[in-house]
């Protein structure tokens, strides 16, 4: 697929650089497509193409006289021995699945050599969770974080939700881009997980989308955690050059809000450099969410996420 292809895929009104309403209101529509949300999303990033109802869960309801018929491994054994009677748990469907995202858009976010900012891309990323999430008449909240202050979005059902994180993400985004240098922020970033962890409520699935350059060791503590009441995904986001993937042979001078070098791409060295920089980046997230036991998605940059999910349509069993 020709670039300009690649970027005809992209939702109406999106530049690759700045964020506006038509691009993320894109994702509502897509919604049906993707059932149920969130582990069909993570199967098809993960290439998998098969995936199952992900489980409610049970909320236990009241103890009740043992009834013939009903499950034995549901007896409650405390009440059993205190009263001499056999009695057993019932439960409820829970309904409800909180979803709650982490967003990072902060300095090392503000990146793209092809289609997009890996910033851009994580607010569509955003934008779809939401309105999965609702289509499954589940809550959405979000924890926003741009480098220079922070956004919170309490979990919300219906169109609220994802409206409320939208124009959240496109204020934020704005925000970013404005600022002539935007500095990373190793305690900005575990101020946000720190909010992520107060406004979670326990059984939800988290979905944290960031690059994480930010990520340290220190956070290990804060996302065991979240990890021991919730779901948690890790989403990174990346871009080709990072990976010294490129086709230009030439000198060129690159930013990314951190630093900013001349770099010679037609020497073999500066790209081997910048693969063995992304490398070593890759090999510390992985081994933090295998320790964690979260799993590990990637997004690229350079192509439209639809097209990253590919064209199978995971239907609800």
């Amino acid at each position: 697929m020709s670039l300009t292809d690649t970027a005809a895929a992209l939702p109406p009104h999106s530049d690759g650089v700045n964020v506006c309403l038509a691009e993320l209101l894109h994702y509502r529509k897509q919604a049906i497509r993707w059932l149920p949300p969130a582990l069909s999303i993570w199967s098809q990033l993960s290439g998998q193409h098969g995936s199952r109802q992900k489980g409610r869960g049970m909320n236990f309801s009241e103890v009740r006289p043992y009834q013939p018929g009903d499950d034995i491994r549901a007896i409650d054994w405390r009440v059993t021995a205190r009263t001499g009677k056999t009695h057993t748990k019932l439960f409820t469907e829970e309904r409800e699945q909180p979803v709650m995202l982490l967003v990072d858009l902060s300095a090392s976010m503000k990146f793209g050599s092809q289609l997009m900012l890996k910033s851009v891309q994580a607010t569509h990323f955003a934008s779809l969770i939401s309105w999965l999430a609702v289509s499954q008449q589940d809550r959405i909240g979000a924890v926003i974080y741009n480098g220079i202050r922070l956004r919170e979005c309490k979990p919300t059902a219906r169109q609220q939700g994802p409206l409320r994180i939208i124009h959240a993400l496109m204020e934020a985004h704005a925000e970013m881009l404005e600022t002539e240098k935007v500095q990373a922020s190793t305690e900005g970033w575990q101020d946000a997980l720190r909010h992520l962890h107060h406004l979670c409520p326990k059984g939800s699935e988290i979905a944290i989308i960031s690059d994480f350059y930010s990520l340290s060791a220190t956070d290990k503590r804060r996302l065991s955690q979240l990890r021991q009441h919730n779901r948690i995904q890790f989403v990174q986001v990346f871009d080709p050059l990072e990976q010294g993937q490129t086709d230009f042979r030439g000198h060129e001078l690159v930013a990314d809000d951190r630093q900013t070098a001349w770099l010679d791409f037609s020497a073999r060295k500066t790209r081997d450099s910048l693969e063995q920089q992304y490398l070593h980046h890759q090999a510390f997230i992985a081994e933090m969410a295998r320790s964690l036991a979260v799993p590990l998605h990637s997004v690229s940059a350079a192509t439209p996420l639809l097209q990253q999910l590919g064209k199978t349509t995971i239907k609800a069993m």
